[in-house]
């Protein structure tokens, strides 16, 4: 079982080196705390995780932050806490040595999804669901951008508001409001081409691969990844099928766009074109 496992982090680290060299010319680019800004530190274990939002970033914080010993199980650990409590050091809070150093030596792990699963997943976590952030920051500016003859309510308060909005803004090189982490691309957030990560792996074989990085790294025996949904959870997670019932809702140029959009991502970590 190992060694099946050990093959596939050698194609997948492969696929991505190789797409790296064809499309970038970046290689030789130095490494700013502005690269390692969205990377996690655990020193104990001396793990670098980067974060990939959508892609069981809650549960793999969760995770480093047992292997520090600030909790005890997984199952303790409040949505809150993991990503308000700043219990975790990012790399870019390291001086220049400090982010070389744990660079070289320590683990490098990111986790990744499938592009508009991933973009759906978000969407359906920020803008179906109350929430006093991204619907006077993001719905207000994408409503009152997009929406024809949008109701007072609407631009007041920024619920309610359509994927195909959503797109929309995602789309346009002059957004009303910035990108954000939540749908940006991985190769921004992570820089996988300047930073030469030693594992890869996927939300859809998230349990096999982070039990098999737990073993890599020689985690306590009794830790495992943590199966349960963060937030809403009573709610079916992000399918395939829930994506492509979404992505049902925009012209075939919109969805042509999209997939653009997200083109490095599909070809570095070798997701089929939907």
């Amino acid at each position: 079982k190992w060694k099946s496992l050990y093959q596939i982090q050698r194609e997948r680290k492969q696929i991505m080196r190789e797409t790296c060299s064809k499309y970038k010319s970046n290689n030789r680019r130095i490494i700013t705390p502005y690269h390692v800004s969205r990377i996690f530190v655990e020193d104990k274990y001396r793990v670098l995780y980067c974060e990939v939002p959508k892609a069981g970033c809650s549960n793999w914080k969760r995770v480093l932050m047992v292997l520090n010993g600030l909790a005890s199980s997984t199952k303790d650990i409040q949505h809150n806490t993991v990503h308000y409590g700043n219990y975790l050091k990012r790399l870019d809070g390291f001086d220049h040595k400090g982010i070389y150093h744990r660079l070289n030596t320590y683990t490098k792990m990111l986790f990744i999804r499938e592009p508009f699963e991933k973009l759906v997943s978000a969407f359906r976590d920020k803008f179906e669901h109350p929430n006093n952030y991204y619907h006077p920051v993001f719905g207000k500016a994408i409503i009152s951008r997009y929406r024809v003859n949008a109701t007072k309510e609407a631009l007041r308060t920024g619920s309610g508001l359509k994927f195909k909005e959503f797109i929309q803004y995602l789309l346009d090189v002059h957004r009303p409001v910035g990108m954000y982490i939540h749908w940006d691309h991985v190769n921004r957030l992570c820089s996988p081409c300047l930073i030469d990560y030693d594992f890869v792996g996927k939300f859809e074989s998230m349990e096999e691969d982070a039990n098999f990085f737990l073993h890599l790294i020689g985690a306590p025996q009794n830790l495992t990844f943590p199966k349960f949904k963060d937030r809403h959870s009573n709610e079916e997670r992000t399918t395939t099928k829930i994506t492509q019932q979404y992505f049902a809702q925009l012209s075939p140029s919109q969805r042509q766009r999209s997939y653009d959009f997200y083109y490095m991502d599909y070809l570095m970590f070798n997701y089929s074109k939907p």
